[in-house]
């Protein structure tokens, strides 16, 4: 294993450190205990969101932190989430007096611990909402949720809920359109290699040189089979085909689509999923209105990528659209 590491243990710190230095004008970095939160802190009258995970993701979820999307992020340990000690000083940094959304993917240990962190924060009469994404189609289950699991498009939930909120949205109006999302938004992934976990030292599933892993989550999870090695357009179509089956995507619809890196797949490569992708859909009669790829949530070197597609309405395309200013998006 060859990484850009000092002693693996302290990875997650030593990245938190230079990320502090290198986005001071937006995010400020707590260390005892380890969370982001807006540089300046939180603003008065906003409903103020909060997010968070185990690191090795990305930018996900410090690297969305500033204006237009989330107010805190709580980066747990490599593929392990945060604790509630974490969490809920991440609330109170993010409480403008408006009340606060945690937006949780749907992973055991995020649930359960956000859910902790939410009852010791009202339990201070922070008044909390949350909103669980859970976009993966490939699995109903696996070794860490019970249902879907929230992958990429936890993004779009950030940022169209940090959009409305930004516009003066009430709480219950922000986590609507955050529910609104996740009702509208899917996913699926592919694996051409394995992540290497720094403090494990060696990839975390093994494939063959002929192999590919289709449906996989974002941790190294098992995905819903493994087939011999394809070309890019038969890869493409084996992540957006049921991704728009189980939106029933049809003509008129128009969508965001987001082709993902998982973090060591090149952006020419990920241009060629994109192309092949916007095809199909087009085939369908699908209006593809909005774009977005690159590397944003992310499982740490891992080789492959995958497909989101969230279908818009007038009032969410708005939203994505609005101004954000994070370490990694911005416009």
């Amino acid at each position: 294993m060859k990484k850009l590491l000092n002693d693996p243990a302290d990875a997650v710190a030593d990245s938190l450190a230079g990320f502090a230095l290198a986005h001071a004008d937006l995010v400020q970095v707590s260390s005892s205990p380890v969370y982001a939160s807006r540089a300046g802190g939180a603003v008065t009258g906003k409903v103020g969101l909060v997010s968070g995970g185990g690191s090795g993701h990305e930018p996900l979820h410090a690297g969305f932190v500033g204006a237009g999307m989330l107010d805190a992020a709580v980066p747990g340990a490599v593929f392990t989430s945060p604790t509630p000690d974490q969490i809920l000083p991440a609330i109170q940094a993010a409480d403008g007096g408006a009340g606060v959304l945690t937006i949780v993917k749907n992973y055991t240990g995020d649930v359960l611990n956000f859910e902790t962190a939410v009852e010791l924060a009202e339990a201070e009469d922070i008044e909390v909402a949350s909103v669980l994404v859970n976009d993966d189609v490939a699995v109903e289950d696996s070794l860490y949720t019970a249902g879907r699991r929230g992958v990429a498009g936890t993004l779009a939930v950030e940022k169209i809920a940090g959009a409305a909120a930004d516009r003066g949205a009430d709480l219950a109006t922000v986590t609507a359109v955050a529910e609104r999302v996740v009702a509208n938004v899917r996913s699926m992934g592919v694996a051409l290699a394995a992540p290497v976990v720094p403090h494990v030292g060696r990839p975390s599933f093994d494939l063959g040189d002929d192999e590919i892993e289709v449906g996989i989550g974002i941790h190294g999870e098992p995905g819903r089979r493994r087939v011999p090695a394809a070309s890019a357009d038969e890869v493409t179509e084996m992540l957006l085909v049921p991704v728009a089956d189980d939106l029933a995507l049809n003509g008129g619809d128009r969508v965001l689509l987001f082709v993902n890196g998982m973090g060591g797949t090149p952006l020419s490569e990920l241009y060629v999923v994109y192309g092949r992708a916007r095809r199909l859909l087009e085939e369908r009669g699908v209006t593809v209105a909005r774009s977005l790829v690159g590397n944003y949530v992310t499982s740490l070197e891992m080789q492959g990528a995958s497909v989101t597609v969230l279908r818009l309405d007038d009032e969410l395309e708005a939203l994505w659209d609005a101004p954000v200013n994070t370490a990694a998006l911005r416009w």
